[in-house]
Parts: structure tokens; C-alpha cells; sequence
């Protein structure tokens, strides 16, 4: 599910959205049926969901027949590029995927439709209805959230004699295991932890929050960057690598976090619900367990989920609103909860996915209960994502202080809040 860090490429596209409206026929917005013959495409961007996607299809033509839905799996690094070019010249696939960081944007230039009168928004979280609304229409179905945990290798924390990560650790205890391990199995070439250490919402987001900071103030106006705690917060991700605990940036350039987890090169791996449907079918699942996130001042985790859209462009909106609702509806939650896709939104239905995987994934869902955070966003979030893009790769490796990159960052992220209107 994952995956809400922005691509840096869309920081340019409001220009290009605003310069264009949908000139597509939204007249046909009439009531589908069984009869309703239409071809619509859906488009999202995570492999490992497609095969409940494929199911929540077949289970969508068994009351739409007549509906072709083709489904267009384009990888996440390339998916909002392609996405603002589709913006651009309105070819948006009919149905897809949306995160809160690019909603605003795409909402503002009005390139969604208002979900059907048929979607109860009481069947969803109320912090996933409000991101998903703008200017009071809502216009996404809320998929599914998630928070972020730490899974861990059992097997590598025995290997290594480190005791196992319990509830209310700490950032010492956390720092303490991970160093531990790496110094254990070093000859292995095995870390104590590999995190997506330039996106934000596995980790940096989570320990500024847990330091006391903020990484936009409530209002969307300012940035958090520059205060001490936000600083803290980043100094915790920098001081893994300097210290041996993590591999380098370099080392996650050529090797993604997932793939040094599940191939038993480290022993824990801080990511969100959206990989629990790789993990359950890797060769370490038997080892693997889940561990809130250490605490520093306090315990946090940054909480977030994804919507389902209709473009306006669409020409065939009976069809792909009728697509929308079903995937809305508790049939499609149960399918993707079984598969362990995802977490559902719609009330009642997460027991499904918590009973998909033999290792403890009540862990998210007491997370998101008992101590979660909205997920930083503003009309335009890409912009200042471009920048902690930029600039915090230096302060993680150590090759400017933290101090120094955060309040650099902050200085920017100001100046583009600015410009938004």
C-alpha cells in the first residue's frame, strides 16, 4: 500500500494540471446496471495487491457482466509521472489509485469526480473521508490504511543472542539491538536494521513525531523542519548508518529495504501493512515477528491510506462509478483482507487481514487506535517533497550536520508553502 512518499517529478505538474480542464462528456453519469456494456480501465501501482485486485474484478462482473475492467499496474517510481501526463491532455485511466499527498492537487484542478450517493462515508474512517474531501465534496473511497511497525527476524536476533524487541522500547534499546546484531553477524554481511531511510512515512516522519516535532504545523503553512525536536528526530535515522546499524544510502540505492529483509540480511525492518503481503510469502516468514515502534519522548507512527478516484474525464462514468462503489463496498474489503493486501477501510472488516499472516499484525491496527498521526500534506505536498528528497540524503549520510540541512529544508519548505494558494 505504500506508498504515499512523492514521486519528484509531480512538483511541477500544478502549472500543468491548471492549464487544462476536463473537456470530456460528465453528462453520462446515469445509474449502471447488469445491461451496462463498458470498458473502463483501473489503474494502481502495487504488484503484490494485483491478485486481489483480480479477484475483486471477477467479483465486481458477477453483478456487472457486461463491464470489461482492465487493470494498467504501473510501478510506483513511475506511476504519478505517468499519471500528470495522463492530467494533462485528460486521458486519466477511469478508476485509480490515490494517495492524500497528491489528492489536493489533482482535486483543485478538478480532475476527480464526486463519489456516487450509493458510498456511505459512515462505513469509513472519518480521517481518511476528510483527506480524501475538498472544498466539502468528497471525491475518493477510501481502500485501506495503514501505520508503520517494525517487523524483525527471529532467527537473526538469536543468531546474534540479542533479546527480542518488546511493547514500550525505546529509541536507546532500538539503537542498542541494532548495533548489537551488526556487530554479531557482520562477517555475514547481515545489518540490525534496513529502513527506507529517504522516505519519509517508514521512518523520519515517525521519529520526529516520536521526538515531539512536527513535520508541518496543523494549519499547513509552516514548516516543522528547524525545530529541535524535528532535528532529534532526524539525527536518530543519521546516527543508524555513521554508527554500522544500517547500510549506506548507497547500499539502499542498489538494494531495496524489502529485499535485504526478506533475504535475512537484517534483522528488522521498519514498514507499514502494505508489506505484509510480500513477507507472508517469503522463505523467512516462519522467523518474522511485528514490534511497535520504539518511543522517544513519545510513542507515534504516521497513519495514512489510499482512495479509489474517478476521473471526470471519464467516458464511461456510470461504468467506472459503479466500479468505485463495489470496490468500496465490504465484498471488495473481506478480498483484500484475505490476501493480505492491505488493511481495509470499511468498518468491521480488518479482521480478515489480521488473520492473514501467522506473525502479530494487531500491532498496526493498536497503533492507529491508541497513538497515530495525520500524515503531513498541503495543496501542494510534492513540491517540498522534492526538497527533503534533495537535501536530507546529505544529512543521513553524514556528509552535512542535520542542524544545518533541517533548517536549510525548513527555509525552502516555507517559501513553497508560500506560493501555494
Amino acid at each position: 500500500m505504500r506508498r504515499t512518499a512523492l514521486l519528484a517529478g509531480i512538483a511541477a505538474s500544478a502549472l500543468l494540471l491548471a492549464a487544462c480542464s476536463s473537456t470530456a462528456d460528465t453528462s453520462s453519469t446515469s445509474t449502471a446496471n447488469a445491461d451496462t456494456k463498458a470498458e473502463i480501465n483501473y489503474a494502481y501501482w502495487d504488484a503484490t495487491q494485483e491478485a486481489a485486485m483480480k479477484k475483486i474484478i471477477e467479483e465486481f462482473n458477477k453483478e456487472y457482466p457486461n463491464i470489461t475492467v482492465k487493470s494498467d499496474v504501473t510501478p510506483y517510481s513511475e506511476y504519478f509521472g505517468k499519471l500528470q501526463t495522463q492530467a494533462s491532455s485528460d486521458t486519466l485511466p477511469d478508476v485509480f489509485w490515490m494517495n492524500g499527498p497528491n489528492f489536493q492537487l489533482y482535486a483543485s484542478n478538478d480532475k476527480f469526480e464526486p463519489i456516487p450517493d450509493a458510498i456511505d462515508p459512515e462505513n469509513y474512517p472519518q480521517a481518511l473521508n476528510d483527506l480524501y474531501s475538498f472544498d466539502g465534496t468528497q471525491y475518493g473511497v477510501p481502500k485501506d490504511f495503514d501505520t508503520v511497525a517494525v517487523y524483525y527476524n527471529k532467527a537473526l536476533f538469536d543468531q546474534a543472542g540479542v533479546a527480542y524487541p518488546t511493547e514500550g522500547w525505546t529509541w536507546e534499546e532500538f539503537q542498542e539491538k541494532a548495533n548489537a546484531i551488526s556487530d554479531a553477524l557482520k562477517a555475514d554481511g547481515v545489518y540490525g536494521t534496513v529502513n527506507g531511510l529517504t522516505g519519509g512515512q517508514e521512518v523520519y516522519y515517525n521519529t520526529i513525531l516520536q521526538a515531539g516535532g512536527e513535520v508541518i504545523s496543523a494549519d499547513g503553512k509552516t514548516s516543522g523542519y528547524d525545530s529541535p525536536e524535528s532535528i532529534a528526530g532526524l539525527q536518530l535515522v543519521a546516527d543508524l548508518i555513521a554508527d554500522g546499524s544500517a547500510p549506506t544510502l548507497q547500499q539502499l540505492s542498489d538494494t531495496p529495504q524489502n529485499v535485504w529483509f526478506v533475504n535475512g540480511k537484517s534483522a528488522m525492518f521498519w514498514s507499514g501493512t502494505w508489506s505484509n503481503a510480500e513477507l507472508r510469502e517469503s522463505a523467512i516468514v516462519d522467523d518474522i515477528e511485528v514490534a511497535p515502534l520504539p518511543k522517544g519522548k513519545q510513542e507515534a507512527t504516521v497513519i495514512h491510506g489510499l482512495a479509489n478516484v474517478v476521473a471526470k474525464s471519464s467516458e464511461n462514468k456510470a461504468a467506472a462509478l459503479a466500479f468505485q462503489a463495489f470496490l468500496g463496498s465490504d465484498r471488495a474489503a473481506v478480498i483484500q483482507a484475505e490476501a493480505g493486501a492491505a488493511l481495509p477501510a470499511y468498518e468491521g472488516t480488518q479482521d480478515a487481514f489480521i488473520a492473514s499472516a501467522p506473525y502479530n499484525l494487531q500491532v498496526f491496527l493498536d497503533e492507529a487506535e491508541n497513538y497515530s498521526f495525520p500524515y503531513p500534506v498541503s495543496k501542494n505536498t510534492a513540491a517540498w517533497n522534492q526538497l527533503e528528497n534533495e537535501l536530507l540524503p546529505a544529512a543521513f549520510s553524514g556528509e552535512r550536520p542535520v542542524a544545518d540541512v533541517a533548517k536549510e529544508l525548513a527555509e525552502k519548505m516555507n517559501a513553497s508553502l508560500a506560493e501555494e494558494k
